[in-house]
């Protein structure tokens, strides 16, 4: 009798309050999980007022015939249903074709943008790794062009690339004797030029910052291995740095896609409200029909086809990129 009286005394203390298992520990749990939630729950009500809530309204834009007159109210403008979509990709005519030669320039134009940028700054940042006098006075200059803000920076193209006094022609034509006679740079065909080096002007630092980090992480012992077994240096950049960096390049190279793809600001300081044929960027063109044309049911419409195609290509990107991933050694 008394050897069971201490067990019979312990038994109850199992279902107190505040003992392991109870509701306490629960509650704790899950205050611990919900507050990085709550945490970024004004974030995310931000997202949505700034950029989903808008995209909604832009959707239902594309399914009415929005024209000037019901632009003060908009909710008032006929159903057109899929008409927008079809005026958009009809391409034998006017509209559907001007649409199609948007999206050949803009596609040509990003994928030279692209590779360009990825380029020089790939070179630029293997460059830097060697420790040199000035290497960091450098590395700040390197950077500036992507700090500055856009509309400077393009306004002073603009003006570097003037027919009479700009000082792109002055060095081509006046200095270096390259060209026969001051190019007009702002309209016709060297429109696409010039808006192609201003471009990549502007977006190689970035990319030569991002691989700049990334080669941060290679060991130099795998570099000081290959130089003993008489590696050089294009052998060991193709060996061990461009490997090393492929997850860096494979997020680069689609945020330097989707970015470029979509830029506005670019073009629209660069040549203004109209674009010229040459240059003519999707971005633009879509700006052009809604706001220059007042047809905004079909600019929405071109809109949320840009929007599927960006989709599109990123989801067919991302397959491959994971799949190469998974493939490799």
């Amino acid at each position: 009798m008394t050897a069971t009286a201490p067990a019979a005394q312990a038994a109850p203390r199992k279902n107190t309050p505040g003992a392991a298992g109870g509701p306490r520990p629960r509650t704790g749990r899950i205050r611990r999980i919900g507050l990085p939630y709550l945490l970024l729950l004004p974030a995310l009500l931000l997202e949505l007022l700034v950029h989903l809530v808008p995209m909604v309204i832009g959707i239902v834009m594309s399914f009415k015939e929005l024209t000037q007159f019901h632009i003060r109210d908009w909710g008032t403008a006929p159903w057109a249903g899929l008409d927008n979509y079809a005026v958009s990709v009809d391409f034998d005519a006017p509209v559907g074709r001007a649409l199609l030669h948007s999206f050949g320039v803009t596609l040509a134009f990003t994928l030279l943008s692209v590779g360009l940028c990825w380029l020089i700054g790939t070179a630029a940042a293997v460059f830097m790794q060697d420790t040199f006098r000035g290497r960091g006075l450098l590395r700040a200059l390197f950077l500036v062009p992507y700090a500055l803000p856009v509309y400077a920076a393009v306004i002073t193209w603009v003006f570097m690339f003037q027919h009479d006094n700009g000082l792109v022609n002055h060095v081509l034509h006046d200095q270096l004797g390259i060209t026969d006679k001051p190019s007009f740079w702002l309209i016709g065909d060297n429109s696409f030029i010039a808006l192609l080096t201003v471009s990549v002007w502007k977006g190689w630092p970035f990319a030569f910052l991002i691989v700049m980090a990334g080669l941060q992480n290679i060991p130099r012992e795998l570099y000081e291995a290959a130089a003993l077994d008489g590696a050089g240096m294009l052998q060991q950049v193709r060996r061990i740095t461009l490997p090393s960096l492929r997850p860096v390049n494979q997020v680069l190279v689609l945020v330097l896609f989707l970015w470029t793809f979509n830029d506005f600001n670019t073009p629209y300081v660069l040549f203004g409200r109209t674009a010229p044929e040459a240059a003519d960027l999707i971005s633009v063109h879509i700006y052009q029909a809604s706001f220059v044309t007042w047809n905004f049911g079909t600019g929405s419409a071109m809109s949320v086809l840009l929007l599927l195609f960006l989709l599109v290509v990123t989801g067919v990107y991302l397959a491959l990129t994971s799949r190469g991933r998974r493939t490799a050694p």
